[in-house]
């Protein structure tokens, strides 16, 4: 019989599955270690050739409510964590210049 050689790949490539990764709005951070994650996608229109823009929101995991409204996250795609959170925050991207200002409310001189 002639003889065949299994090549098989290494195990680096098999051992981590790429996951998904997203960049984009945060639009809500009401909820504790929850963050609302708004993607803006753009498709041609397959006859018109028209660019269209489609939004998205994504519930993504943040352990230390370190993401505020306006910031510019990268989410990743994770086991299900609850009924609607399916991705965990990987890292804020950029801040937004309103959570630079300080949560004070301004005092009423009388």
């Amino acid at each position: 019989m002639a003889d065949t050689t299994v090549v098989s790949a290494p195990a680096t490539e098999t051992a981590a599955p790429r996951r998904t990764e997203k960049v984009g709005l945060v639009v809500s951070t009401k909820m504790e270690k929850t963050i609302v994650v708004e993607i803006e996608m753009r498709k041609a229109h397959p006859k018109y050739k028209r660019v269209l823009k489609s939004n998205k929101k994504f519930y993504a995991h943040d352990e230390q409510n370190s993401a505020r409204v306006g910031d510019m996250v990268r989410i990743r795609e994770t086991r299900p964590l609850s009924k609607l959170k399916r991705w965990s925050l990987e890292e804020i991207i950029r801040r937004s210049s309103l959570s630079a200002l300080p949560d004070e409310k301004p005092v009423a001189v009388k």
